[in-house]
């Protein structure tokens, strides 16, 4: 779904969804207005997040804007990698 040249996307695993929001910026990732690490607050959460980054080779050109809810936070880490 394309808003005003943003992408919104929706991952959904276990009762967690996650709706991503992808804008142009500098590669930044904010989950539920955090920071990745301080949201999940586990390094083996925060590296499920990253996996389609490094599979793809990301080039720090979008901003992920992702809000999660439902679940747990293991199920909202792997909403959110499905969503992006």
């Amino acid at each position: 779904m394309m808003k005003n040249n943003n992408k919104i996307c929706v991952g959904r695993r276990k009762s967690s969804v996650a709706r991503v929001t992808i804008t142009k910026g500098k590669g930044n990732v904010i989950i539920n207005s955090r920071q990745p690490l301080e949201y999940f607050k586990r390094e083996s959460l925060v590296m499920m997040l990253n996996q389609p980054f490094t599979l793809v080779d990301f080039d720090n050109k979008y901003d992920f804007n992702i809000n999660v809810f439902g679940g747990g936070l293991c199920g909202q880490a792997g909403a959110a990698r499905l969503g992006i």
